[in-house]
This record gives structure tokens, C-alpha cells and sequence, in this order.
């Protein structure tokens, strides 16, 4: 599939056409580009201008799609991330050649470990320089290879178009993912007329999405038999837009649910079979339930070691079956008795449509419902202590709407968002999860901002270490006028470092300490924003209200008690069964 014959040598630029889109023919490689993203339907983009990727930018210059200029390339690689989160499909992209395509690597890494799809569109050097170590070049196909579904060297003005439609559809086909385009100078300023087809995905990749009706027939009888079954929802019934039929599913045959934290939203939290997400700071009650299932029926995940723990105590009393579109999946990490391969939605209705009976798990449920009450996330709020950040959260949660699309960095801020917000729609929760990359959050609340409804509220719950990782992209905020509201949760530490650092490094606290952080609420006036700083309970319903009425970005630099901690815990590579609600039993 991929481009790599040697390319043309590079053409003069073609003369500019009229202003009138309408009359803009094809005559450059890189206007080729930019029809087959207007042919693919994509209507925004996001990136940084450069040397290299000029040619595609003045292609863009006569086009409906709508560019957002990003502070840095990371921040356009996280946005385009979290566009395609909440708009369903593949987010785009784009950067100049050397720093600007690495630049993107965090987030086409991001958008690699979390199966989200995403164009990215990187200028090169002309093709008769590569390998010259030209100026800002990289080896940027070289570069990403490892962490794309695909990426490709165009090498003709006449094909590039083709190459960039097949690349967008390839990023949200089966199992989603990352793809790349590279574009060498001389193929986006070389001379065509080809007009580029319709975006479509190799002939190669032909996903299975119709489970065999053995692996169905084996997994409907698994079922049948459990006692204490239960629902584990991941990432892909999202990616697979299978929210309805897996709700269907649970709520038919009464079957307790939990997620991962890429699944949250799949199921209503405050549905009474949802028990919330599992992992290493999942709620009590979820992993005990993992831990005592006799049936675990996963679907769309790939069993990651902060939802595992250690693999050889992960269900242990558990047949497992394993619904996922890619058979790469099936038993790398647990072994599924019962693996099923296939799309998430079509094989959630075949087992359903196979199935003679519903389990009888009435016992079942009353243990799950008791381990909620024996676990309950709660936390302790003295008046004599710091602002908490857990109220904080179900603060904002209370003052928002239930379709708010929440956005989050990386650390003890994203578990305390994770845990204390109730989600009940998918593609809602917005958030780094398989890399944990820090900075996520506000380049990802633009992006957010920009796929959501103009009525639905954009809420980025941030750390101060995170925040301060991608903080211009707040000018880009203010620039475009986006009604986003940022909580910053600040404990002047890289907090999750600082739990550890106290449980597990006897209290060596080396190189975690913020508090040398600016002023965020000065800082955020100061690119334009709205800014408050909060330090007690009484000031947090009027700064939440008065940060959500303003039209427009607003940080609210909330500060929170810095010895707070993240419970309940497992620790790294132990028991789910096992979770620790203090640091005394670690």
C-alpha cells in the first residue's frame, strides 16, 4: 500500500486559481490533497504552518475546511485526537517538515495506543533531497512506522490525492488508528489534473465484522451456564458506535457491567447494573466483581495491565469471552476460552439472537449491589483541611449538563475526574489513556469544542503540571473564541508521582514539587481568557457558575489539598481483588 518508488522532480508552483472554490480545479498534488479531504467529508483541520507543508496550506487557502492554527504541533495532533473522539470520525492534521512532524509523534502515539483514528498530513523536503540531510529533514515515514496503523511516502502529484483519501478512510476502518502522509515539496507543487476518487481503504484491509457462527454458538452457551456473569464494555463498543447493542444486551439478560476507562460512558453509571470501571483505581466494587465472575464477557479490549494487574489473578474463576474486531487482540494478554471475532455491535446481536435463556444471576447481582454499599466512593471532607479535589469534580459534574464532554490531562487529576463524574453517554469522556500523556487536556478540549454541538458545554479538568505542558494552546482557545471552561486541579505537585514517591519510594519526593507554577488565573487574563483562583469550599459553586456563563475560555485554578491521594489502588502488577483504600495497605 505504501508510496515508495522514486517521485518526480519537483515542478515549478502552479498559477494560483480564482478565490471561488466552486471554480478551483485540480492543477497541483496539493491541491489533489485538499479535494480528497473535501471529498472524504473532513471539515476541519487542525496544524502549523511551515516550509514544507506550504504548498498544502495555500491549497487550503481556497477551501470550506476550516484550519485551526495550534500554538505547537503537539497540541494540533492532540485536538485532531479528540475531534474524531466526539465526532466519530478520523480527526485531521497537519505539520511542516523535521520539528514539525515530530512534534506530532506524541500525539500519533496517543492516538496509537487509544485505537483513535487520525490523518496526519507532514510536509518533506523534495524528494531528490531526501536522505541529504537537508534542512528540517527527518525520516518522519521512518519515524512513525511503529506507531501508525499505516503511513505512506507520496511520490506523484498524480496519485497523492488517492493516497490522502486512502489514508483518511484507512484511519477509521475496522479497528481504528493513526495514519500518515507524507509529502515531499515536489509532489505537492508538481502539476495534475487527476481529480482524486472517493476515499476508500485498500483492498487489503477487509476487517472481519461477522463473527463465525461457531465462535457464537460456543459463547451463547458460556453464558447460558454462568452464574455470576458480567459485562466488561471497552474502548471498541465505542470506536464500533456499539453503545445501543451492548446496552441492549445488559439490560436483557440483567447482566452487571463494568468498563475500562477508554469504555466509560458505555453503559449509564447511575444505571443500577453499571458498577463503574475496573483497573488500578477503579471502584471497589468493579473489581470485586472482576475478581469473582465465573463469566467474564469482554468486549472491544485489549486487557491492558492498569485494568489487569497481574494476569495470572485477573478473573481467575472466569471463562472468558473475548468480542473484538481485531484477532491480534484475542489472548495476547488474557486468554479467551471463547474468542470471538468480529464487530462489537454485530457480534453483541448474534450471541443475543443464539441465546435459548437469560442466566439466572439474581444472587448475583444482590453481591454486586452489597460490594457498592461495603465500597462506596466516598472521601473525607473536614473543614479544618484543604479544599478536596473529589468535591470539586461532583461540583462541576452537579453545575453541568449530563451531555458535558469532559476532557483531562494525565495523573491523580484524570482518576479523581474518572471516578467522580457520572457519565452516561459514550464519546463524552475525552482523555489520554494507553500513553498517559500529559498536556492532553486543553489542546483536547479545543478539539472537543470544535466536534460538539454549539449547546453542549466543553469541560477540561486539568493538573498543574499538566496544564502548564500545553498552556499556550489557550491563546488558540482565546483566538477562536471557544466557550471552554478549565478546572485546574492544583496540588503544586505532579501528584500521581508524588503518591508513589510516598508509598513506594519511602517518601522521597525528588524532582515532583510545583510549586514554583505561576499564577494560573493572572496567567489566563493575561492570554486573554478569564481567570479566578479558588482556595475554599464557599468560593466554588459562585466561580464554577460564573466560569460556565462566560462565553468564552475560562480557568478556574482550584487549590486543592496537596497530601490528597488517589483510592481506591491496586498496586502495579497486583491483585484487582486486592485494591487498597489507604497508603497503609499498599
Amino acid at each position: 500500500m505504501s508510496e515508495r518508488t522514486a517521485p518526480p522532480a519537483e515542478t515549478d508552483a502552479p498559477t494560483p486559481a480564482d478565490d471561488d472554490p466552486t471554480e478551483t480545479d485540480v492543477t497541483s498534488g496539493a491541491t489533489s490533497v485538499v479535494r480528497a479531504l473535501e471529498n472524504a467529508g473532513v471539515e476541519t483541520a487542525f496544524g502549523v504552518q511551515g516550509g514544507a507543508i506550504m504548498p498544502i496550506y495555500d491549497a487550503l487557502y481556497h477551501s470550506d475546511i476550516r484550519h485551526v492554527t495550534m500554538a505547537h504541533e503537539q497540541g494540533a495532533s492532540h485536538a485532531a485526537d479528540a475531534y474524531g473522539v466526539v465526532k466519530g470520525d478520523p480527526g485531521v492534521c497537519l505539520a511542516t517538515s523535521g520539528p514539525g512532524a515530530t512534534n506530532l509523534v506524541t500525539g500519533i502515539a496517543d492516538a496509537n495506543m487509544d485505537s483513535d483514528a487520525m490523518l496526519a498530513l507532514t510536509g518533506q523536503v523534495p524528494s531528490e533531497m531526501v536522505g541529504s540531510d537537508a534542512f528540517q529533514e527527518t525520516d518522519t515515514t521512518g519515524v512513525t512506522a511503529p506507531i501508525t496503523k499505516h503511513n505512506y511516502f507520496a511520490s506523484s502529484s498524480d496519485t497523492v490525492g488517492d493516497v490522502v483519501g486512502e489514508a483518511f478512510a484507512l484511519a477509521g476502518e475496522g479497528r481504528p488508528g493513526p495514519t500518515l502522509v507524507d509529502l515531499p515539496k515536489d509532489v505537492s507543487l508538481g502539476e495534475t489534473d487527476r481529480e482524486p476518487g472517493e476515499a476508500r481503504a485498500p483492498a487489503t484491509c477487509r476487517p472481519k465484522t461477522d463473527p463465525d457462527t461457531t465462535e457464537v454458538e460456543a459463547a451463547a452457551r458460556a453464558i447460558e451456564r454462568a452464574e455470576k456473569p458480567l459485562l466488561l464494555f471497552g474502548g471498541g463498543v465505542v470506536k464500533g458506535d456499539a453503545t445501543d447493542e451492548a446496552r441492549a444486551f445488559a439490560t436483557e439478560h440483567q447482566i452487571p457491567v463494568v468498563t475500562t476507562m477508554p469504555g466509560i460512558g458505555t453503559m449509564p453509571e447511575d444505571d443500577a447494573l453499571c458498577l463503574s470501571w475496573a483497573g488500578m483505581h477503579g471502584t471497589g466494587y468493579a473489581n470485586m466483581a472482576i475478581t469473582h465472575t465465573d463469566c467474564l464477557i469482554a468486549v472491544g479490549t485489549r486487557f491492558d495491565d492498569r485494568l489487569t494487574g497481574g494476569i495470572d489473578t485477573f478473573a481467575p474463576e472466569a471463562e472468558v469471552v473475548h468480542i473484538d474486531i481485531d484477532p491480534a487482540e484475542i489472548s495476547k494478554n488474557v486468554h479467551a476460552d471463547y474468542p470471538v471475532v468480529g464487530d462489537a455491535g454485530r457480534a453483541i446481536e448474534a450471541i443475543d439472537a443464539e441465546m435459548d435463556q437469560t442466566p439466572d444471576a439474581r444472587e448475583w447481582r444482590e453481591q454486586c449491589l452489597t460490594w457498592k454499599d461495603e465500597y462506596p466512593m466516598d472521601y473525607a471532607a473536614p473543614d479544618d483541611e484543604p479544599l478536596k479535589p473529589q468535591f470539586v469534580v461532583e461540583a462541576l459534574d452537579e453545575a453541568t449538563p449530563d451531555e458535558t464532554v469532559v476532557t483531562s490531562g494525565v495523573g491523580q487529576h484524570q482518576m479523581w475526574a474518572a471516578q467522580y463524574w457520572t457519565f452516561r453517554e459514550p464519546r463524552r469522556w475525552v482523555s489520554s489513556h494507553g500513553l498517559g500523556t500529559m498536556g492532553y487536556g486543553l489542546p483536547a478540549a479545543i478539539g472537543a469544542r470544535l466536534a460538539a454541538d454549539d449547546d453542549e458545554t466543553v469541560v477540561c479538568v486539568d493538573g498543574d503540571a499538566s496544564f502548564l505542558m500545553t498552556i499556550q494552546e489557550l491563546s488558540v482557545a482565546v483566538r477562536e473564541e471557544l466557550d471552554i471552561t478549565v478546572a485546574i486541579l492544583n496540588n503544586e505537585y505532579i501528584g500521581m508521582v508524588r503518591q508513589w514517591q510516598d508509598a513506594f519510594f519511602e517518601g522521597r519526593r525528588m524532582a515532583a514539587g510545583y510549586d514554583w507554577c505561576p499564577q494560573f488565573d493572572k496567567l489566563a487574563e493575561a492570554f486573554g481568557a478569564r481567570g479566578w483562583a479558588v482556595d475554599s469550599y464557599e468560593e466554588v459553586p459562585d466561580a464554577i457558575e460564573e466560569a460556565l456563563a462566560y462565553d468564552g475560555p475560562s480557568v478556574i485554578d482550584f487549590h486543592v489539598d496537596p497530601a490528597e491521594n488517589v483510592y481506591p489502588m491496586v498496586s502495579s502488577g497486583g491483585a484487582n481483588g486486592k485494591f487498597a483504600l489507604s497508603e497503609d495497605q499498599l
